[in-house]
Parts: structure tokens; C-alpha cells; sequence
């Protein structure tokens, strides 16, 4: 059973830099990709970014040029590198993996989330 687990969040001033790990245990297969999510209170949860296993990657237009997504494939663990963070980044950040194993089976799993706060 896959388990996800993230951590890193916590409380920053605005304008301040936040890290966040993520780590997949509980499969020794690769994930065909790894993301981060978030939601604000009342609102969706959207995406921010996510790594393919080609080596792309995409950012929700939001947080280009501030925020930078890596993934070690290997040890199937992502992290979230958010620099000039703002009130508006405030939000549980979810990580994710999609696992694809055949054209009719796939799953996709979710950690548990972490709070992360941009106040003065």
C-alpha cells in the first residue's frame, strides 16, 4: 500500500522561503508523475506544479519564476522549493502520485497535506 508523506510547511512572512518534502513509501515501482496541490479555504484545490518521468515539468502560471519543483526519482521523493512567498500561497499543499500500469489500471495517491501560512 502506498503511504505519502509531506512535510516543511509552517509559517513565513510574506516575501519569505518555504521548503517542502514529500516521500512515497510502500511500492518499488517509479510513479509516471509527482505534483504538488493546494487549496485555499473556499476555494478548489488547484494545481502549482508537477514532474513527469521525462523530465518535464510544469507551474500553475501563479507561481512561475518563485516557486521550483525537483523529484528524486529513485528514493520517490518530491520537493517544493517556494521563494517570495505571498499572502495568497497561503494553503494545504498536497503532494501527489499517479502511477500508471497499464491503459485500464492506474491509481492515483495523495499525502495528507501540510498547512502552509504567509502572514505578518
Amino acid at each position: 500500500q502506498v503511504h505519502i508523506v509531506e512535510s516543511g510547511g509552517g509559517l513565513v512572512q510574506p516575501g519569505g522561503s518555504l521548503r517542502l518534502s514529500c516521500t512515497a513509501s510502500g511500492t518499488r515501482r517509479s510513479f509516471y508523475s509527482m505534483g504538488w496541490y493546494r487549496q485555499a479555504p473556499g476555494k478548489e484545490r488547484e494545481l502549482v506544479a508537477d514532474s513527469i518521468d521525462d523530465g518535464s515539468v510544469n507551474y500553475a502560471n501563479s507561481v512561475k519564476g518563485r516557486f521550483t519543483i525537483s523529484r528524486d526519482t529513485a528514493a520517490n521523493s518530491l520537493y517544493l522549493q517556494m521563494n517570495s512567498l505571498k499572502a495568497e500561497d497561503t494553503a494545504v499543499y498536497y503532494c501527489n502520485a499517479y502511477e500508471w500500469i497499464s491503459a485500464v489500471r492506474s491509481y492515483t495517491y495523495w499525502g495528507q497535506g501540510t498547512q502552509v501560512t504567509v502572514s505578518s
